[in-house]
């Protein structure tokens, strides 16, 4: 069932976003409104053998550019930036009515406060009882740039 729904928004998030950048509505808008910092989230934690886990990957120009690409562009289902928006604000085209909104990636307290596991295992398994669907068909290693990436738009 879950699967049903995450498809269906995928396809909903999908007509939402062609039209938007046809008509230039939702964009500016959403991208001025301030956004809470740090935010609260009530997201369950990982399991163990996730929540300790650390970066394998170094912050190398390399790594951070295939995050960004993979955040922006070609992570699937659907890339990060729809929902997060293009600057991590969590104010992205799709984001309107999504409640929990998405979090707020510019926000150094609340993403230094989220273990690199527990990002992980969010981004992998998507997160219940929230619009962050599952990103199975990414590797692990592109899930850490990713991560990298995410870490990188809270110090900008």
């Amino acid at each position: 069932m879950r699967k049903n729904n995450q498809i269906k928004f995928s396809i909903i998030a999908l007509i939402v976003f062609f039209i938007s950048q046809l008509t230039g509505l939702g964009i500016s808008r959403a991208e001025e409104l301030p956004t809470p910092c740090p935010e609260p989230r009530f997201t369950k934690q990982a399991p163990s053998e996730y929540y300790s886990l650390k970066n394998p990957l170094d912050s190398t120009i390399k790594n951070l550019k295939k995050g960004k690409l993979l955040y922006q562009i070609k992570a699937k289902p659907m890339a990060c930036k729809h929902c997060h928006s293009i600057n991590g604000n969590g104010k992205g085209p799709l984001a309107k009515g999504i409640d929990p909104p998405p979090r707020n990636f510019t926000c150094e307290e609340t993403i230094n406060g989220v273990p690199d596991g527990q990002l992980f295992w969010i981004i992998k398994n998507g997160s219940p009882e929230t619009e962050m669907f599952a990103y199975k068909r990414l590797t692990n290693n592109e899930i850490w740039q990713i991560i990298l990436y995410i870490r990188e738009l809270a110090q900008k």
